[in-house]
């Protein structure tokens, strides 16, 4: 591809810019940061929560920039008064859009206190919004100095789905920006969810509206981390653990060999979250069930902390040297009495590749073996 002679003008800055990108695209990768909530990297831009909106000069309305092309000699304003004037518009619409009870939805006096006793009703929950502090749409309303006040809040028409093993679904809090259902069907093309119904019953919907346990949903997760709000929250974080309360290691899964990378967001030395890591090879953000759901066995209080050695029917904890003597012995005298494909060496798929690789290698060169294989439940 060739890059246009002339380029585009962003903010009083001349760009070069490839054929097809976007303005948003443009502004991005030159440090101009234009806010979205609908936009989802890597699918297709939908223009639909206009948060992005730009003012083109001699256009007569305002651009989505994560739909719009990049044109040669286009003059763009990314926070003009215009443009700042419809994001807090935008803004303060969708906080009246559900229960985002959040600190920027309205002051102290008798309407917040009324709001607030609703979403408790609905929500079962004395404490603001479960993603306080962690929330894109709370970011924006920051930013933009705005609150909910001055629309009157829209009537909860749907219950929270509570009976998935893993996802919470909270309809209340769900602004219809569509990134779950991109990530679901663009991203890792489960084909699980789609928009549902019409006007002001649209929702989010599984097939034939069911929950997710009973639908095509494989809980991979990826809905919940691009969910730019409260309405897709981890089962097991929700209302427990804040994100001031939790740090980030990053990390690969071990579950299979394509070398995923994830943040284990850990709290009082325990891990209670895990989410795929963005912006990095080979996953960018995306994980399956195992990844994203299966960690709870790392701190389980049924994982062995020492050896243990069966004596007299029963096991007694032994030291390290110990046990390793006792194996080698006796795996020393089976395969001396009866040949060494009398044993077989089973691995975990918990293991990390390069474990499982000396362990083919144990088995292979020192005990002479080729029996050897690997169970997806251990």
């Amino acid at each position: 591809m060739t890059t246009p002679t002339e380029p585009i003008i962003i903010n009083g800055n001349r760009f070069s810019f490839e054929p097809g990108e976007t303005i948003l695209e443009v502004a991005r990768r030159n440090g101009i940061d234009i806010p979205t909530l609908c936009h989802l990297k890597g699918a297709s831009p939908t223009g639909a929560c206009r948060v992005c909106v730009v003012e083109i000069q001699g256009a007569r309305s305002l651009a989505a920039s994560c739909a719009m092309p990049a044109a040669a000699k286009m003059v763009v304003q990314t926070e003009s008064p215009k443009v700042v004037a419809a994001r807090r518009m935008v803004i303060q619409l969708l906080l009246a859009s559900g229960n985002h009870n959040c600190a920027v939805r309205g002051s102290d006096g008798r309407n917040w206190t009324d709001f607030q006793m609703a979403v408790q009703r609905a929500d079962s929950s004395q404490e603001l919004c479960p993603v306080w502090g962690d929330c894109r749409l709370q970011d924006l309303a920051y930013r933009y100095q705005v609150n909910g006040e001055r629309f009157a809040p829209t009537p909860v028409r749907y219950p929270i789905e509570e009976v998935n093993p893993f996802i919470v679904r909270d309809f209340s809090r769900c602004i219809q920006c569509g990134r779950c259902v991109q990530a679901c069907n663009e991203v890792q093309v489960n084909q699980a969810i789609h928009y549902g119904y019409r006007g002001a019953r649209s929702k989010i919907v599984a097939a034939g509206d069911r929950a997710y346990r009973d639908s095509d949903c494989v809980f991979c997760g990826e809905c919940v981390q691009v969910c730019p709000v409260g309405a897709l929250v981890e089962k097991d974080v929700r209302y427990k653990v804040r994100p001031w309360e939790r740090r980030s290691v990053r990390t690969t899964c071990s579950y299979c060999g394509v070398g995923c990378q994830m943040d284990l967001h850990v709290k009082d030395n325990r891990v209670v979250q895990v989410t795929g890591a963005e912006e990095t090879a080979p996953n960018y953000g995306s994980l399956c069930v195992k990844g994203r759901f299966g960690f709870d066995f790392v701190g389980s209080p049924e994982r062995l902390k020492k050896p243990l050695i069966r004596a007299n029917g029963a096991f007694r904890e032994a030291s390290w040297d110990e046990a390793l003597d006792l194996v080698a012995r006796r795996l020393g005298e089976i395969k001396a009495g009866s040949g060494p494909d009398s044993i077989g060496v089973l691995t975990s798929a918990r293991m990390t590749n390069e474990e499982n690789y000396v362990a083919q290698k144990f088995a292979r060169a020192v005990l002479q073996t080729n029996s050897i294989d690997h169970c997806a439940r251990l």
